[in-house]
């Protein structure tokens, strides 16, 4: 009975033992990314950030060709040219959707991207997750990392730190193994 009981406890020991060190083996080093100390929490009121340029960026243009109009809860959007737009006083307005917006097909230029068992689609900026045979526009979890922003981006001051927001999504430029990137620290509410 006794050798039984230390088999079975040398066992449970080296089981132990054995998963603690793949465990060790798979951590991420600390050479894989530089991590600066945060100073937003996930939701930053809009009346705490301080954008650069007082004005926003408006892109508008006359006409779309070759668009593709796309209705989402009862309202008309037009895909054309990687962008998503808005039709207001004859103009077409460059528009980032909103959440909630669902898609049948991502746009071409979409990136996959895996974040805490998330797999999202990142195209111009929107992230996406697929429900059934739809995209649907979301935001992404704190700590995600892309590699590059949309053109049309904000330079905005936190708490005397510059970030970078894009549809209400506040970015935070780190290096991950010697390149640049830019990690979701938080997501601006608008009033």
């Amino acid at each position: 009975m006794k050798s039984l009981i230390r088999v079975y406890g040398i066992a449970a020991l080296l089981l132990v033992s054995y998963t603690s060190e793949t465990a060790a083996q798979t951590r991420r080093t600390t050479n894989d990314k530089v991590v600066v100390k945060k100073t937003v929490s996930k939701r930053i009121p809009s009346t705490n950030v301080t954008y650069k340029k007082q004005q926003r960026k408006v892109v508008a243009v006359r006409n779309l060709p070759n668009r593709t109009v796309v209705r989402n809860n009862g309202q008309d959007y037009y895909y054309a040219n990687n962008r998503f737009y808005t039709q207001s006083r004859g103009s077409y307005i460059a528009i980032a959707p909103k959440i909630g917006f669902r898609i049948n097909v991502l746009p071409t230029n979409y990136r996959r991207i895996q974040f805490n068992n998330h797999h999202y689609y990142n195209a111009n900026g929107i992230f996406y997750v697929q429900l059934h045979n739809e995209y649907e526009v979301v935001d992404p979890e704190i700590g995600t990392i892309v590699y590059e922003l949309p053109e049309d981006y904000e330079k905005v001051i936190l708490n005397d730190q510059t970030y970078y927001e894009y549809a209400n999504i506040l970015y935070e430029k780190i290096q991950v193994n010697g390149t640049r990137a830019y990690e979701v620290v938080g997501i601006i509410e608008m009033k």
